[in-house]
């Protein structure tokens, strides 16, 4: 057996027993690319310059095939036709690519209070929203929530999420049009009442820009009131950092918690803006003092 052969069987070996320790898309498409440059090796009898060559070009073309794939599955997706029911496929197609890109981006994840979250029915969660990538971290480490976003109608524009989100009943919000926000809280009260779908909403609707913990727009909870479903207080932090640290060659650690369940009976008779505050408290005990948000005084505010 040459060096080429031998280096081409050991890290076939390896990359089959790594798949198979910790299956996703990125370490399966290494995979098929080391078995087919291993092939090229042990039949061809190849130096191991051209084994290198045929394990690159192979990883090359098999990445552009998953984005050819992705791609495809989008196109005919037609975001004006009213999506009735959750999709099975466009739902695990997000949690593969999401999970690649988890690993691609080197987030590590750490999660506490997952055993919280209601395991029968429906509910509606809320967290903090700090970056664009909130939501998938949400979906990743809650797989089986069947979450649907209250998400603003501009990530529609965005390259197969606008196309998945619409997919698994995402709801697109005009943040400055009031008649329309009310016309999707009711369309999300109805996905919950037909138990389609558990809806997960930001209350400050919009990212946070200094990481503070801003104030809630309330209407949201009007969708536990109607529901009677259970609310599932989140936070999360630090994906600010991805893209920095990833720039950087660093990985990036993210803290996900479940705060808190709401139950039912703990609302009942309050007002959307007392159960916003009953909300608001329970992140702020989690994230601690230091993000909450304090309005600056009258003339401070352009200082």
């Amino acid at each position: 057996m040459t060096v080429s052969q031998f280096a081409a069987l050991a890290v076939a070996v390896f990359a089959l027993a790594f798949f198979l320790q910790h299956r996703n898309l990125l370490r399966g498409l290494f995979l098929a690319a080391t078995l087919a440059a291993g092939a090229v090796a042990l039949i061809g009898k190849a130096s191991v310059l051209i084994w290198i060559a045929a394990l690159l070009g192979s990883l090359a073309c098999l990445y552009m095939g998953a984005f050819l794939f992705l791609w495809i599955a989008c196109a005919f997706v037609e975001l004006n036709k009213p999506q009735e029911e959750d999709s099975p496929f466009y739902r695990r197609l997000a949690a593969v690519y999401i999970e690649a890109l988890v690993t691609l981006v080197r987030v590590r994840i750490h999660t506490r209070g997952l055993d919280k979250v209601p395991s029968q029915g429906r509910f509606l969660l809320v967290c903090n929203h700090l970056f664009v990538a909130d939501p998938g971290i949400l979906l990743h480490v809650l797989p089986d929530a069947q979450l649907a976003f209250i998400t603003k109608q501009e990530n529609q524009k965005l390259f197969a999420v606008g196309k998945i989100m619409h997919k698994i009943l995402c709801q697109p919000l005009d943040r400055e049009n009031d008649r329309a926000a009310l016309k999707v809280i009711r369309r999300c009260i109805q996905l919950l009442q037909e138990d389609k779908v558990s809806i997960a909403a930001y209350p400050e609707g919009y990212t946070s820009k200094d990481g503070k913990l801003h104030p809630f727009r309330s209407g949201i909870f009007r969708i536990a009131q109607k529901t009677g479903a259970p609310i599932v207080v989140c936070t999360i932090q630090n994906t600010r950092q991805i893209f920095k640290n990833l720039a950087r060659m660093k990985h990036t650690d993210v803290e996900f918690h479940v705060v808190d369940v709401i139950p039912p009976q703990a609302v009942s008779g309050k007002s959307t803006v007392e159960i916003g505050h009953m909300v608001y408290e329970r992140m702020i005990s989690d994230l601690g003092e230091s993000f909450r948000w304090i309005e600056p005084e009258k003339g401070q505010e352009n200082s």
